[in-house]
């Protein structure tokens, strides 16, 4: 009995597939909300290090928005987020979580410009 498998799916990109999805990056407009609980260490160094990430490879090319849980708590719900900080690429789809002070900028950048799985 043969089965059939779906095709494998690429996990790792070549360095120059890489720097292909960056470029394809600087064109793209990106929504990105960053859920913080208030001013501690944890939630300034997720604000400092996206602002630098967005700086330095979507420059002008993204919309921002840092939403402190603590002054609107209904946006935990609305996000379903179970930890802060939290970035949520909200556009272009997929959407997108990432969890914790978002120093892996490079993990960070190619999960935001990854393109929809087809």
């Amino acid at each position: 009995m043969s089965s059939s498998k779906p095709p494998a799916t690429k996990t790792h990109l070549t360095p120059v597939e890489y720097e292909g999805q960056i470029a394809a990056a600087a064109e793209e407009d990106y929504v990105l909300h960053l859920y913080v609980a208030g001013t501690g260490p944890l939630s300034s160094q997720a604000v400092e290090n996206l602002n630098r990430l967005c700086k330095q490879h979507l420059e002008g090319h993204y919309q921002l928005k840092v939403i402190d849980i603590h002054q609107q708590p209904e946006a935990v719900a609305e996000a379903q987020l179970v930890a802060a900080p939290t970035l949520v690429k909200m556009h272009p789809p997929p959407r997108r979580k990432f969890i914790g002070n978002l120093g892996r900028s490079d993990r960070i950048l190619r999960g935001i410009t990854q393109p929809a799985r087809q």
